[in-house]
């Protein structure tokens, strides 16, 4: 007799879903009222069915959306409500590869346990020999803070936007629109969609946060 295939875990269900469009998976969060929320991001060199942008656009988000509502319900992955985002200009950083890709750029960082007295962290990312560093200010000097990424319990991107509203060069995530662009929202390109009692899903306006169930 056949056995049955082990269902794979939800995250490991999105990871394999996304990957496989071409898109890295940020984070997945279990929110009230049972929504899933996914976020994504693009991959610097690829090209996406949705044009060319630096930044995850609407449509990105619609296409993992429709694809996500199949592979979930196959792999038995139970949700009421599904939200596929961008990361924003905060952007968290999750994995080592994160701070591997993100070196040089100025970052907010949350230690699990304090170092002289203070957990929280603002400077500029870098890498070394076994690790990472933090350059930041200690409001007399430029400091160097060496960290595991074992220790780190929070960290995420700060957001940098010139005077023209336009985020300088080297994140990658969503911002300001440029003219003729793909659709994006300023805040982060997002596609919600809610399960229907006939068991369809009833989709509900992108980029919106709010809504009540009915």
């Amino acid at each position: 007799m056949p056995v049955p295939a082990k269902r794979r875990d939800s995250r490991e269900a999105i990871e394999a879903t996304v990957a496989g469009l071409g898109y890295e998976l940020v984070d997945v969060e279990r929110a009230p009222r049972g929504l899933l929320r996914v976020t994504i991001d693009r991959i610097a060199g690829r090209s996406y069915p949705s044009g060319e942008s630096e930044f995850v656009t609407v449509d990105d988000c619609e296409l993992v959306t429709r694809q996500l509502q199949y592979s979930l319900e196959v792999d038995g992955v139970a949700y009421e409500r599904l939200e596929v985002s961008s990361p924003g200009l905060d952007r968290p950083l999750r994995k080592v590869a994160d701070f591997e890709r993100f070196s040089g750029l100025e970052i907010s960082l949350t230690l699990k346990l304090p170092f002289q007295g203070r957990k929280a962290y603002k400077g500029l990312l870098g890498q070394a020999e076994g690790g990472f560093t933090l350059v930041f200010h200690d409001g007399k000097a430029d400091q160097v803070l060496a960290f595991a990424f074992d220790e780190v319990r929070e960290a995420r991107l700060v957001p940098v936007i010139d005077f023209k509203g336009r985020r300088q060069p080297g994140a990658s995530g969503t911002g300001v629109a440029e003219p003729g662009a793909p659709r994006k929202t300023p805040s982060g390109a997002a596609r919600r969609v809610k399960k229907s009692g006939a068991g369809g899903v009833a989709a509900e306006q992108p980029g919106v946060d709010g809504g009540q169930d009915r």
